[in-house]
């Protein structure tokens, strides 16, 4: 017998994670402790056998939004039938219409008919979470790295490299969400789209860092930002889940000095797997908003990972208010 309950050490839930393949940090303890602090309701799920063994752990999120109210679970790495029952009952009890799941789930026909007969069908919209990304392996020498890039990424890096406009900055002062989010919202304004908060961005950061686990880089050209990102490290994996560019220094390989000294740092910390989190292939896909920031990514190696789209279980018709509003702004956005 399979029982759920919620898991209230810390060590137990990373330990648990710790040891999965694939996984990011949006199913973390802190990912849950930052979800609280942006006045997000959690749960913090775990499946146990009848010998109180822990089979997996699933980060619930209830989302308030004005359009309405849903049950959350971003980039979970399985999702038995069990749990398709237990958070049908959890969102009659918080009155959600709604449950909506961006599994870290290979895109099989398999899964795609599991979540099928479950009742999901693809969401109009990701929810807030990559449904392809670029892996890079770390486990390799820095030369190695760098030869398998592509020839002009590795020039542009060198050629920063020599370049003594150039430098790049890492910091652990949240005061620097600041500058980081300036730069963020100047790119916003340049390429029309609408960036994360300043609340957001400060409180990712604030929680994460205080366990060691976020930086902020700044690439710096005669002393002012050309690029900025902020990294998260867990896991054993980098993830690069926040960047911005200044549209002025596009001809400047500021951000290509930077992307290097994230991978030199994840490799300082012994990260075996850099995410570039988020890509789209750039050849089938031109016109998409990521066509051209995975261009770049691409250049520096890695390989490409595809999962399962974003699904949504509907439990009221108020869903549908949702769906049609999602599914007019995804179009509007060209995603």
């Amino acid at each position: 017998m399979k029982i759920f309950r919620e898991v209230t050490n810390k060590k137990e839930w990373e330990d648990f994670l710790s040891a999965c393949g694939e996984k990011t940090f949006l199913q973390s303890w802190n990912w849950g402790d930052f979800q609280e602090k942006m006045g997000n309701k959690i749960w913090r799920l775990g499946l146990y056998n009848k010998r109180k063994e822990l089979l997996y752990v699933f980060l619930v999120v209830k989302i308030a939004a004005k359009r309405g109210k849903f049950l959350l679970l971003q980039h979970c790495l399985s999702f038995p039938e069990e749990l398709s029952d237990y958070l049908k009952q959890l969102a009659k009890q918080e009155g959600c219409s709604f449950i909506r799941v961006a599994p870290l789930l290979a895109k099989t026909e398999e899964n795609i008919k599991a979540f099928k007969r479950l009742g999901f069908r693809e969401a109009p919209m990701h929810a807030s979470a990559y449904e392809a990304t670029l892996k890079l392996d770390l486990d390799l020498p820095e030369e190695q790295l760098l030869a398998n890039m592509r020839k002009t990424t590795r020039y542009l890096i060198r050629q920063a490299m020599k370049n003594t406009d150039i430098e790049v900055i890492k910091s652990d002062d949240v005061k620097d969400i600041n500058l980081y989010q300036k730069l963020n919202e100047k790119v916003a304004d340049h390429q029309k789209f609408t960036p994360f908060s300043l609340q957001f961005t400060r409180k990712e950061f604030e929680v994460f860092a205080k366990d060691n686990q976020a930086l902020l880089f700044f690439s710096k050209y005669k002393g002012e930002t050309a690029a900025s990102a902020l990294v998260i490290f867990w896991s054993g994996i980098a993830f690069y889940h926040q960047a911005a560019l200044d549209p002025r220094y596009h001809k400047i390989p500021a951000a290509y000095l930077l992307q290097w000294e994230v991978i030199r740092e994840a490799k300082s910390r012994n990260c075996k797997t850099y995410d570039f989190w988020g890509y789209v292939n750039p050849k089938k896909e031109t016109n998409h908003p990521w066509s051209g920031p995975t261009l770049f990514k691409m250049g520096f190696g890695g390989k490409a990972y595809q999962y399962m789209e974003t699904q949504d279980l509907p439990l009221s018709k108020k869903y549908w208010l949702t769906y049609f509003f999602e599914k007019a702004r995804s179009k509007k956005r060209g995603l």
